[in-house]
């Protein structure tokens, strides 16, 4: 059986280091385990949880918001918690920071005392950890082992830690009633979190620079590659503003490198300008937008589907753009990589939906190969030249053969952010501005045919067919299989490329008489209204989330079930 665990305290308290120990070595242990972070934006105190869902034998798409085992770093936790505890399920807590309350189902251990003995009351986490350990009936030597690779660099502290572990353990007795099942699955597995897969993507697709102003939820994918220049060939700035952000990355992409910037709404509204700069000078560009709730800062740490309107429209003018997002952090590894691709071939700016939810949850995943992706420089070779060099020859489809300065001696590579001529001279010609609109639009006619069609799951014959996009795919997976096997004829369209939007699935819609359930994580259905708009497509019904949390399966279950 599966188990549900939620791990609660304030800002400060350790749990994502306990979270981070404990899921890896889940993974090692062959166990599916998919980790939610929920925290607020401050450095100390207020509240924060992270739920672990484990499973032996799969991994687990989405949260499960019935718990199995509460850990209670404070007292806050519980009064908050409790109540999503199900009935059979267990607390474990500290009783010397529980004031006259008696605790049904509990298990207390005094995590501050015994961290005090090891050596410091700071790893009353750890503490916490080994009491876990012992609940579920795991042994503690792989975690041993993961202390002392996680800390080598603070070797001071991996013994006191490692005291503190074993003095929780042994703190407990007894295990629970329903203690985790072995897990037989020997194959070898990560535990990454979204922006790390994110991160290890834009390696793998031959990225060199990336400039960047730290936004939540972006900043840890900055932060991940930061930690690869000694290894990898990449340079890592953090500009001023965005708006210096998405100029360097045009900069470098123009001088032949693979650049690519990631940030959030707020600025990926800075750099709506240089969008438009891309689109006109034809450079391309890769900007991954980690979607979290606005307007202005909204709330910094929390989820929402709310940028896809500005993904899609952002910027003045008309030119082509592709939007992409990703199901799962496996899909990312290879939808990241697409982005990178489409950029660089068709020679415009590309946009990568992520969101807090995606970003910062962390999934047991097969190791990712590295050989599978494209790292194509679509770049002219000297047998293509024709000279003089002219940047920008209509070319096939509108693909202009792309050159970087100093490719060719004694040829000129010229842009300009004006409109231009086929050399790239300013002109204000009605018929040459007319061409070269026309131009720069062919490529986004091209573009269309390499789009890919959402995935179908479920019922060939459905009474009811839910769509989705991006992050949402897990819940909502979950959710049609089990009212499926409740005896609902189901099926689930997820769409991970949005724009241009792919519509050749949909047409087994037309004159369908299934119900249309489209769900979002937004207030407005910002996707269904651009599936409307393209298509004439009727969406029956909605089921809208926003308020800053993700979907789980039980709610939408719910909800799909008010509507059939």
């Amino acid at each position: 059986m599966e188990l549900n665990i939620r791990i609660g305290g304030a800002a400060g308290q350790g749990m994502e280091t306990l979270s981070e120990l404990f899921g890896k070595g889940l993974s090692r242990l062959g166990y599916g385990v998919y980790v939610h972070r929920d925290y607020m934006s401050r450095v100390r105190g207020g509240h924060n949880f992270v739920q672990l869902r484990i499973d032996p034998e799969l991994t687990p798409r989405t949260i499960n918001n019935t718990i199995d085992l509460l850990v209670c770093l404070n007292e806050d936790t519980f009064e908050r918690h409790q109540h999503s505890v199900r009935s059979e399920g267990a607390i474990l807590f500290d009783p010397e920071i529980f004031k006259n309350r008696t605790v049904e189902g509990g298990h207390p251990v005094r995590f501050s005392r015994l961290a005090q003995q090891a050596g410091d009351k700071i790893m009353s986490n750890t503490v916490a950890l080994g009491a876990l350990l012992k609940l579920i009936d795991l042994d503690l030597a792989i975690f041993r082992t993961l202390f002392r690779e996680t800390f080598t660099h603070k070797p001071k502290i991996i013994e006191p830690n490692i005291a503190a572990l074993e003095a929780g353990y042994g703190a407990v007795e007894g295990t629970l009633d329903y203690p985790l099942t072995t897990a037989d699955r020997k194959e070898s597995q990560l535990f990454v979190q979204g922006n790390q897969v994110l991160g290890m993507s834009a390696l793998g697709s031959g990225c060199q620079f990336v400039s960047a102003y730290p936004m939540t939820p972006a900043s840890s994918i900055i932060a991940y590659l930061a930690q690869k220049q000694g290894d990898h060939p990449i340079v890592i700035e953090q500009a001023e503003d965005e708006i210096a952000a998405i100029n360097m990355v045009l900069g470098a992409s123009f001088s032949g490198v693979r650049a690519m910037t990631a940030t959030s709404g707020g600025g990926f509204s800075l750099m709506t300008e240089g969008l438009s700069l891309s689109g006109m000078t034809e450079t391309p560009a890769v900007i991954i937008l980690g979607m979290r709730p606005g307007p202005a800062t909204g709330l910094p740490t929390r989820t929402e589907q709310g940028d896809l309107q500005v993904a899609v429209y952002g910027g003045h003018g008309e030119f082509p753009r592709a939007v992409l997002s990703a199901t799962s952090l496996t899909n990312s590894f290879v939808q990241l990589n697409r982005a990178f691709d489409l950029a660089y071939k068709y020679q415009i700016p590309v946009v990568f939906l992520s969101d807090q939810y995606f970003a910062d949850s962390a999934q047991t995943v097969p190791p990712f190969d590295f050989s599978t992706l494209k790292r194509e420089s679509y770049l002219m070779k000297e047998s293509e030249l024709t000279s003089p060099y002219r940047r920008y020859e209509p070319g096939n489809q509108g693909v202009s053969p792309r050159a970087r300065p100093g490719q060719f001696p004694g040829e000129v590579v010229l842009a300009d952010s004006d409109e231009h001529d086929a050399n790239g001279y300013i002109i204000e010609d009605a018929h040459q501005r007319k061409q070269s609109v026309e131009k720069r639009l062919a490529k986004g006619i091209a573009l269309a045919s390499e789009v890919e069609e959402p995935s179908w799951y479920g019922s060939q014959t459905p009474e009811v067919v839910l769509l989705g996009w991006g992050s949402t795919f897990g819940a909502i997976r979950e959710a049609s299989e089990t009212l499926h096997q409740e005896g609902h004829p189901i099926s689930q369209i997820h769409f991970s490329d949005l724009w241009p939007l792919p519509t050749e699935m949909l047409t087994r819609l037309e004159n369908n008489p299934a119900k249309i359930i489209c769900i979002e994580n937004n207030a407005t259905g910002q996707f269904a209204r651009l599936l409307q708009g393209e298509t004439g497509i009727r969406i029956d019904y909605q089921i809208l989330k926003y308020d800053g949390r993700p979907f789980d399966a039980d709610t939408i279950i719910k909800e799909v079930l008010r509507h059939v």
